[in-house]
């Protein structure tokens, strides 16, 4: 049995995004994704299924150029789409893709 605390996990910048995996399988990917006050992820087409969780902090996520705002315990799910997102104060997020037909 694995368990992962989301709060301590190690991990780098947006550039650097592949060392932030930290469970990975044929079905779906799970990563900590960290952003600095000020940071932020570009817009970005996604062929699988998206799923963020706000852990600490909150973003302003787009998604095919509708924003909102993603708030700390709040989780958003979607299906493939342009995504982007950013924090003015920083925010730490649970990542997870799934592959569309899983």
């Amino acid at each position: 049995m694995q368990i992962f605390d989301l709060m301590n996990l190690e991990a780098e910048g947006y550039e650097n995004r592949k060392v932030n995996v930290f469970y990975q399988n044929e079905s779906f990917k799970t990563r900590v994704i960290v952003l600095e006050a000020g940071g932020k992820i570009p817009e970005c087409q996604m062929d699988t299924y998206v799923m963020f969780y706000v852990v600490k902090g909150e973003v302003t996520l787009s998604k095919n150029q509708e924003t909102s705002i993603l708030k700390e315990n709040q989780v958003f799910i979607t299906e493939p789409a342009l995504l982007s997102m950013e924090s003015a104060e920083g925010a730490r997020l649970m990542g997870i893709q799934i592959k569309a037909g899983n």
